[in-house]
């Protein structure tokens, strides 16, 4: 059934390489698109908050244009989930990525085409964050956001076998960390040496072999 914890635990490979992919995104936007974070919002309105008082090298307006976006994005992926709501988990989580790898394909191709589309970038990227973001928080798969990893790293201390715990999803809970930490050092070598376009391509077919690793089938969809 598509609503089954057991329909979502095959997603584990496309979801741990969704969460790389937020890794190299997050190091472009902060490293190369003026301190903005495009799939972690936590940052932006901190950010936010740091620039009203004038901390020198953050900006409103850039973490204002990620926030708009990501939550457009996250709002057509709430009426995606209604309209996909007889698909399989999935089958939803294939075409969300589906479309999450044409969005930056544009941004890629932005990117290699014009020097100074800064928030044209920052949008297209956020959209496509949000759009995710709002999918796997429908598809719930435990300790699986792709993008944040507070309450995954308070899981791994709080649930250890220090703690009294039984390190419940323990490998899963590392592999996203680790996942994410890979995606950012391989992000920031990019951007440093390369620029933008190419750290964009990367997260594209980053993103295209999150599509390729979701389950087909009758019983996945």
């Amino acid at each position: 059934m598509p609503g089954t914890p057991g329909g979502r635990e095959p997603l584990l490979p496309a979801l741990i390489t969704a969460t790389a992919v937020s890794g190299l995104i997050d190091a472009v936007s902060y490293l190369g698109l003026g301190h903005v974070f495009t799939a972690n919002m936590t940052g932006n309105v901190v950010i936010i908050g740091f620039a009203a008082v004038g901390v020198p090298g953050f900006s409103v307006l850039g973490s204002l244009v990620s926030l708009a976006a990501f939550l457009v994005g996250a709002g057509v992926a709430g009426r995606l989930e209604t309209a996909m709501r007889h698909r399989t988990p999935p089958s939803r989580l294939r075409r969300v990525l589906a479309l999450e790898t044409a969005l930056l394909a544009v941004a890629t191709t932005v990117a290699f085409a014009a020097d100074h589309a800064v928030h044209a970038l920052i949008a297209l990227i956020a959209l496509a964050m949000g759009l995710r973001n709002g999918t796997v928080r429908k598809l719930a798969v435990p300790d699986m956001t792709t993008t944040v990893l507070t309450l995954t790293l308070t899981g791994l201390a709080s649930d250890s076998t220090l703690a009294g715990g039984a390190n419940p999803r323990a490998g899963r809970r590392l592999a996203s960390v680790l996942a994410m930490l890979a995606g950012a050092l391989g992000g920031a070598v990019l951007v440093r040496h390369t620029g933008l376009g190419w750290p964009l391509l990367a997260s594209t077919f980053g993103t295209a072999a999150a599509v390729l690793a979701v389950p087909r089938g009758s019983s996945a969809g």
